[in-house]
């Protein structure tokens, strides 16, 4: 009886049956990258704010004001009286409503002295917009005191990560990665429009979890089925180009968000995609490598059978049955990773490669949305450097190994920071979406590393594992604020 790795040979390893379906999964790499990096445009901080004066409004409707004449009048200017206030966070403990005041100076009862020393209160009945909906600070009103709920929204997106990597990984080991795979995608859409049309912040954070929790899913098996329907030498290649199509992901968002003015907008466009993936249920098969740990020879040959058709080949019909190692079909659990020496070695270099890695590189990415400067341009920039350090591994990691690159890529990233830190803030832009390209090597290697230091059976948990200490990595990075130090990327 043929092993599955002879049966593949024969049907083609690399075929047009396996590119079809490779392609295909890749696009799950786009909507991913929306997910993970979509607060920068969902939450980005907006430009003209001030508090909400109560009797404000209806002065302003009496004397005919405009916007920017109602904020003229009734904020305190910066540096009044050698106070600072921009009026976003606090205003005048004055009485709006009062008939007497004037719709030409409302402030004229009082001289520049006396109103510095009027006293100052923070907001406390919400807020003015310029454009009320432009993103999820002015709909929830996350600024000032509440700014810190904005970091809030990305820790727990990172927290659903790292719960689906569990959960949703142990699923994928269980009940076959097409399933869990076309659920995730179900799951991450009916979450991201519940996220849209949240009636409030809470209700936010509860499906902006799940969304989470199913974007790990979709993003997880789509991965281990495009390496698991492949031969061993085309899963370097595979492995490497669907991160690439993560950051073709990083790429097109700016655009998006450029076309789109609001950041329910903005959440419909990157999330309704995932319902288009419920459609692989007729392109996609099941693993055939997983029905075989399962047991299910028969339904792994017909599948088989399938793609030697396709790929214009020919399998014989004399194949009843394919092997399946004991090691293969038994289950892996975490101390097959730190069982032996060289295994421990593997998993821990790869699970700090890992962790470090997702901090940096999220931590660049969201540097991006608090410096300023043309976000747009910056961010499709960012994504754009990492498109030739991904080219540079496919053609060296024959040819020199994957421990060099590996290093070169930490050594040269971790250098870049440094000397960012200590560059004039305008030119940091520039540099940070530069530098963020050492990253995405780590990433790669760290993957090609994994599937080449372990079982096939042990693979999918390892994945998992380690995917599931990149979240964490980035979780604990959600707390980076606009007040964070800027050396400290």
């Amino acid at each position: 009886m043929p092993s599955f790795d002879e049966v593949l040979k024969e049907a083609g390893e690399f075929g047009r049956y396996q590119k079809r379906v490779f392609f295909l999964l890749c696009q799950t790499g786009i909507t991913f990258s929306f997910l993970f990096v979509g607060v920068v445009f969902l939450g980005h901080a907006p430009e003209h704010y001030w508090c909400r004066i109560p009797g404000a409004a209806e002065l302003s409707e009496r004397c005919g004001w405009t916007l920017e004449e109602e904020q003229n009048y009734t904020v305190p200017a910066p540096n009044l009286e050698n106070r600072f206030s921009s009026g976003q966070c606090e205003r005048f403990d004055i009485e709006w409503n009062n008939t007497s005041v004037s719709c030409v100076n409302p402030l004229s009862h009082f001289t520049n002295r006396s109103l510095g020393n009027v006293a100052l209160t923070p907001c406390q009945d919400g807020w003015v917009y310029k454009q009320s909906h432009s993103t999820i600070i002015s709909e929830y009103n996350l600024v000032c005191a509440n700014a810190w709920m904005l970091d809030l929204t990305q820790a727990v997106l990172n927290m659903g990560f790292l719960t689906g990597a569990f959960t949703l990984g142990y699923a994928a080991d269980r009940y076959g990665r097409i399933h869990v795979y076309l659920y995730s995608c179900l799951g991450v859409g009916l979450c991201g429009l519940v996220v849209a049309f949240a009636p409030n912040f809470y209700v936010f954070l509860i499906f902006r979890f799940l969304q989470g929790v199913f974007g790990k899913g979709t993003w997880m098996t789509a991965y281990v089925i495009v390496t698991e329907i492949v031969g061993s030498d085309q899963r370097r290649i595979v492995g490497i180009v669907i991160q690439m199509f993560f950051t073709l992901g990083i790429m097109i968002l700016p655009g998006i968000a450029y076309l789109v003015p609001t950041w329910q907008g903005i959440q419909l466009a990157i999330t309704l995609p995932n319902f288009l993936f419920l459609l692989y249920y007729w392109a996609v098969p099941e693993s055939p490598r997983w029905l075989l740990t399962r047991k299910k020879g028969e339904k792994a040959l017909n599948i088989m059978h399938t793609i030697a058709k396709h790929n214009g080949k020919y399998l014989s019909p004399y194949y009843s049955e394919i092997t399946v190692t004991d090691e293969e079909v038994s289950n892996p659990s975490f101390l097959d990773l730190v069982r032996t020496p060289h295994m421990r070695k593997y998993t821990l270099i790869l699970m700090y490669a890992w962790f470090t890695s997702a901090l940096i590189y999220q931590g660049l990415v969201m540097r991006l949305g608090i410096i300023g400067g043309n976000l747009y341009l910056d961010f499709f920039i960012s994504g754009a450097v990492e498109l030739p350090a991904a080219l540079l591994i496919l053609l060296t990691i024959d040819r020199i190994g994957r421990r060099l690159p590996f290093a070169i890529s930490n050594i040269v990233a971790g250098v870049a920071c440094l000397i960012t830190a200590f560059l004039p803030e305008v030119s940091k832009v520039k540099v940070a979406g530069k530098r963020s390209n050492k990253i995405p090597p780590i990433y790669d290697l760290s993957l090609k590393a994994l599937s080449e230091t372990s079982l096939f059976s042990h693979q999918e948990f390892g994945f998992h594992l380690i995917t599931a200490l990149k979240s964490s990595g980035e979780d604990g990075l959600s707390c980076v604020t606009k007040d964070t130090p800027k050396y400290f990327f």
